[in-house]
């Protein structure tokens, strides 16, 4: 950019670099976990077969990704002929712009779906690579050294995370400059597309797989947890992998680059008003910082257990990783300040920063409070399993309703801090702001999906170890690890949610002022806010606010399904003579082609039910109230997947509380009624609720892509038409999802 100084331009190639050391530094993660031992042959048996059943699963789903984005690359391209290109790209390109932002966002949408695509597949095959090796550790007995195995290679994934949102943002910036929102929406729309993809399959996968295991093996034949005799330990096994690997990566992945898409669409407009480059290149080299915290961060997490100062010894591995995360956090934000005094001048940024980074902090004794079974809320839940399944479900919904309250309020004061340091301002600047919490909150991203493949890692090889038969020492240092990841998870998912909304906020914002500018251009009437007191907005609130609901239920719906598929081949594969007194193996890979058929036949339609439905409403409507459905989204967005994911963790803590013993332990009444409230709470937290993230943010993207062909064209008869198009794909998504999968299907499926 011609407005960029010197020292600007060498801070744009230093965030570049940082980007590449991320990358070097994961490359370097993934050599030091694959050169530890794999165990014993029959460890890396079990561990082949879930590899085999991971990597095929996401072949499958790469080709369905894979027509989706051919068929939308056409569409990207030909949207700037339909409308033109902004100013600012006709001052940088002049007659060229056209063709140059044609090429430019189509090619800025695949990077960003590969970008995202990468990141999904490399990090869960890293992440299974790493299961085998935290069990050869554990029956070492090495407990610090299979806390750093599992550790690393869930780093692998955040650092990855971390390099190619950088990467990929800070390089179309410097090509584009001023006309960088005309690509950007493209990078962010294929990173969201894909991630929606991925959490939408993966979720369905596990929890069909675990749901189903559960419901025979431990229920109906009091199975342990991961018992070779059952047919459906594999996929599950699997399962968590595809769900909480790739799923989660991806799903982080879109919100660490989405918030850098917003907070450079607002910047743009701040540099347009004020003349000061700031804005754009501040959050840019904030994120910088933020990678190299957490780098520092992350290194320390084997370090705690042997600290020389004993009061800073950390007393297991979630301590350690805690520790690492506030390591991270203090140097972000002392670094965030200090370059914002001495390049800014303006410190109310680092101030939103550390909002940002302690809105991140907070959600850890958040979530830790309604999920851990040493506080109320949980031992209220196990109070209840001594009279039932019923009275287990409703204390754990009743625990996930009061929580998603608590967690909307934090949200709230976060979002307050902006509106309050920007008081009597333009009301960009408080926007802008918003955008600065949400960089500050994923200044962490490396620490934090490193926590959350933790989780799955921990788990697998936790099943690993059982179906292999390690001995007792052993089989207690992964239980451990696996309880610690449990607890990290959880906590990943409220993150992942807050950032989910405060990163869908920032996109709100940017379609208002998107509309605005572009409604200004056409010589029509300015929209500069979006006001809930038409009939048509209204409207597009009161449906806003529906969908998240009706996809959910298409998720649950595709797990119970799945679920009474694997309930029934299990059953059967029990009935066959040997294998439930361990005499035969079990036909393993037949539940995991179940488990994908049922997962792949949802994703097509829940994404175009995602596409589709806001841009009818805008259509109909105007753009107006596509705003006012936006808000209704994010509003019960937020809600119904903090609900969700606090219910599912609080019902799945106050199981493992009686499995260790108390209340008659497994095998107890209280211990199936927790089975069975586990079973609800599973699809919940695993599938319904952490899909919902991505889908908020594919509805936002879409519609600040389409509100300038909605602005243009309201009214005439070419709008109609694709309306009626709209209805027809929105009419078969609903029917597509309504509709079980058949069992002549699932066999065509499985067999292919």
């Amino acid at each position: 950019m011609n407005e960029l100084i010197p020292i600007e331009q060498t801070m744009l190639w230093g965030v570049m670099i940082v980007a590449f050391i991320s990358l070097i530094y994961a490359f370097w993660l993934w050599k030091a976990t694959i050169a530890k031992d794999k165990g014993t042959q029959k460890m890396q048996d079990v561990w082949l077969a879930i590899k085999a059943g991971a990597e095929g699963y996401l072949r499958k789903q790469l080709r369905t990704i894979a027509l989706v984005v051919v068929a939308l690359t056409a569409i990207i391209f030909l949207s700037v002929y339909v409308i033109p290109p902004s100013e600012e790209a006709v001052d940088r390109f002049g007659k060229n712009a056209l063709v140059i932002i044609a090429i430019g966002r189509t090619l800025a949408f695949i990077l960003g779906a590969s970008f995202s695509t990468i990141v999904g597949q490399l990090g869960m095959r890293v992440a299974i690579e790493g299961n085998i090796r935290v069990a050869a550790e554990a029956v070492r007995e090495d407990y610090n050294g299979a806390l750093t195995v599992a550790y690393r290679a869930g780093t692998f994934t955040g650092m990855l995370v971390d390099g190619l949102g950088l990467l990929g943002g800070t390089a179309i910036f410097m090509i584009f400059g001023r006309a960088a929102p005309d690509a950007l929406l493209g990078f962010g729309f294929g990173g969201t597309l894909v991630a929606l993809f991925m959490r939408i399959g993966g979720g369905i996968y596990t929890k069909a797989a675990d749901v189903g295991a559960d419901l025979v093996g431990k229920v109906e034949e009091g199975l342990p947890e991961d018992d070779p005799r059952n047919a459906g330990v594999i996929a599950d096994l699997v399962g968590d992998n595809v769900g909480d690997c790739a799923g989660m990566a991806a799903d982080i992945f879109e919100s660490y680059e989405v918030t850098i898409v917003s907070t450079l669409i607002l910047g743009l407009i701040l540099l347009h008003l004020t003349g000061d480059t700031f804005w754009i290149i501040y959050p840019l080299v904030v994120r910088a910082i933020g990678v190299i915290s957490s780098i520092i961060g992350t290194l320390t997490v084997p370090i705690w257990e042997k600290f020389p100062i004993k009061f800073l010894r950390a007393k297991d591995a979630e301590e350690a990783m805690f520790r690492s995360y506030e390591v991270s956090s203090i140097n972000t934000v002392f670094w965030a300040f200090l370059f914002a005094l001495i390049y800014a001048g303006e410190w109310k940024l680092a101030l939103l920063n550390a909002v940002g980074v302690g809105l991140a902090v907070i959600f850890n004794p958040l979530s830790s409070y309604f999920t851990s079974y040493k506080k109320k809320p949980v031992k209220e839940i196990v109070e209840s399993m001594k009279t039932g399944t019923a009275t287990t479900v409703l204390s754990g919904l009743a625990v996930g309703l009061e929580s998603s309250v608590w967690s909307v309020l934090v949200i709230c004061v976060a979002l307050a801090s902006s509106y309050l340091l920007y008081q009597g301002q333009d009301a960009i600047y408080a926007l802008y702001g918003v955008a600065m919490v949400g960089i500050g909150m994923l200044s962490h991203t490396g620490n934090n999906v490193a926590m959350d493949s933790f989780g799955p890692i921990a788990d697998n090889a936790n099943g690993i170890g059982e179906m292999a038969g390690v001995g007792e020492k052993a089989w207690k240092i992964m239980a451990e690890l696996d309880a610690v990841g449990n607890t990290t998870k959880a906590i990943t998912k409220q993150i992942a949610i807050a950032s989910a909304v405060i990163a869908a906020t920032s996109l709100f914002f940017s379609y208002v002022t998107d509309i605005g500018n572009m409604q200004a251009r056409l010589g029509v009437e300015i929209t500069t806010s979006i006001r809930i007191s038409t009939l048509d907005t209204v409207i597009g609130f009161l449906i806003g606010g529906a969908l998240p609901f009706l996809f959910s239920s298409y998720s649950i719906k595709a797990v119970a399904r799945g679920a009474n598929l694997v309930v029934e081949e299990v059953r059967r594969q029990f009935r066959i003579p040997g294998v439930l007194e361990g005499k035969v193996t079990p036909d393993y890979a037949k539940v995991v082609s179940i488990t994908t058929a049922a997962s792949q036949k949802e994703l097509l339609s829940l994404t175009v039910l995602s596409v589709a439905t806001p841009l009818l409403v805008g259509i109909l409507f105007n753009v107006e109230a596509l705003g006012a459905f936006l808000a209704g989204v994010i509003l019960s967005g937020q809600l119904l997947a903090v609900f969700m994911a606090i219910s599912g963790g609080a019902l799945d803590n106050a199981k493992k509380y009686v499995e260790d013993g108390h209340l008659g332990g497994k095998g107890s009444p209280a211990h199936r009624a927790g089975i069975e409230g586990d079973t609800i709470g599973d699809p919940l937290k695993d599938t319904a609720g952490p899909a919902l993230n991505p889908m908020i943010k594919v509805v936002n993207l879409i519609s600040l892509l389409a509100a300038p062909v909605i602005v243009k064209y309201q009214g005439t008869l070419g709008s109609w038409i694709i309306a009626g198009i709209l209805l027809v794909m929105t009419i078969w998504a609903i029917r597509k999802s309504s509709t079980p999968m058949e069992h002549h299907e699932i066999e065509a499926y499985a067999e292919a």
